[in-house]
């Protein structure tokens, strides 16, 4: 099991720093200044989170689901953090659009604990025989399958990144989008929209402009709980250190510019407040949609 995990996570081995006549004291403030601004080794790993959602100004109820668990194993031999956050964003009218990203999200993360958990823990001796992609695909084909079930008629999109050690998974159906936000202001769509809107970008019909104020600018090709056939887009990437990732809904990424989300965050050390900030900036821009986002940093 140890050459399994090693095999995935690819992790150095831990090792404890060495005590000798050391005393301890309170750091003045102005050493904790000096501190502050040196590169600090984090042991264990560290997933550092935020999250926030508005229903919107425009709109009377939430269709928008996230989810965030953050966790890390941490032992003798390694440290693994663990994350998974989802971004659902329903469609189909009130109830069936809220029940579809309900359904999708739920099911896409059960479907994810119950395929990892146990062989990140050891426990399991057969260990996964599945790579994280093919995991991660099944796990929206379920989540798919399960809002053709439970949600007739209704549709979501789903953006689900797992973060294993340092690397990120994402699958990826529909219009929200996953960001890699880097310190010099970068900000990288790290997911394509499938939507009819993007198409027309594509085949250059229509300029950015225009796609801003388009009337069909919802309209998506591939979402789940539509009619098959059905595949999502996955794909694995470094974690960007220093940098953050981000989930959000059209109702973030339609409203406010890049160079403003780049800001918010920048400004706040707290990513909590950062996505609180965030939202509010989406509803001063007029809040048509519900507003959801998630921010992850990974400190190593």
């Amino acid at each position: 099991m140890l050459d399994f995990l090693k095999s995935i996570f690819g992790q150095k081995k831990r090792q404890e720093p060495v005590h000798i006549g050391v005393e301890t004291a309170p750091l003045s403030e102005e050493q904790l200044q000096v501190v502050s601004k040196t590169n600090i080794v984090m042991r264990p790993i560290q997933l550092i989170t935020g999250s926030a959602q508005s229903v919107g100004r425009q709109r009377d109820h939430n269709e928008d689901t996230i989810f965030s668990l953050t966790t890390v194993l941490a032992d003798w031999e390694r440290d693994i953090p663990l994350g998974i956050y989802v971004i659902a964003d329903g469609m189909g009218g009130h109830q069936s659009g809220e029940v579809a990203s309900s359904i999708a999200a739920r099911s896409v993360v059960n479907y994810l604990l119950n395929k990892l958990f146990t062989p990140i823990l050891g426990l399991d001796h057969e260990g996964l025989t599945e790579s994280i992609q093919e995991v991660m695909e099944s796990s929206v084909r379920e989540a798919h399958h399960a809002v053709q079930r439970y949600a007739p008629g209704g549709g979501t999109t789903l953006t689900t990144a797992l973060v294993l050690g340092e690397q990120v998974t994402l699958a990826h159906v529909g219009d929200s989008r996953a960001y890699f936000i880097y310190p010099d202001g970068r900000m990288k769509a790290m997911t394509q929209d499938h939507s009819y809107v993007q198409r027309l970008l594509e085949l250059g019909q229509i300029t950015e402009k225009e796609a801003q104020n388009h009337p069909q600018r919802n309209v998506l090709y591939r979402a789940l709980g539509q009619a098959e056939p059905f595949r999502p887009d996955i794909s694995t990437y470094d974690f960007p250190q220093p940098g953050y990732l981000m989930l959000c809904s059209d109702g973030l990424w339609g409203f406010v510019p890049e160079i403003e989300i780049f800001r918010i965050i920048n400004s706040n050390k707290n990513l909590a407040m950062a996505c609180h900030q965030l939202v509010e900036a989406a509803n001063a821009a007029g809040g048509p949609d519900n507003i959801s986002v998630i921010l992850v940093n990974l400190l190593s």
